[in-house]
């Protein structure tokens, strides 16, 4: 299953500017098919992996 920026935004309850800057950032592995999309499986892996982090600024990630 594939997931747009705008799915990503809406289950991680934030807003896309926030997704690109995760991705930008190399914590999320977009791929582009015409738009971003991203594996439900990779970001279910990505919210298991940041669990306990304070992702507020993806490039200063700190643990809690």
């Amino acid at each position: 299953m594939l997931l747009t920026v705008k799915e990503v935004a809406a289950i991680l309850k934030t807003n896309v500017n926030y997704v690109h800057e995760l991705r930008k950032a190399d914590l999320l592995p977009f791929i582009k098919l015409g738009s971003y999309k991203i594996r439900e499986e990779a970001l279910l892996e990505f919210l298991k992996d940041f669990e306990g982090y304070d992702l507020t600024d993806p490039k200063d990630i700190k643990k809690f």
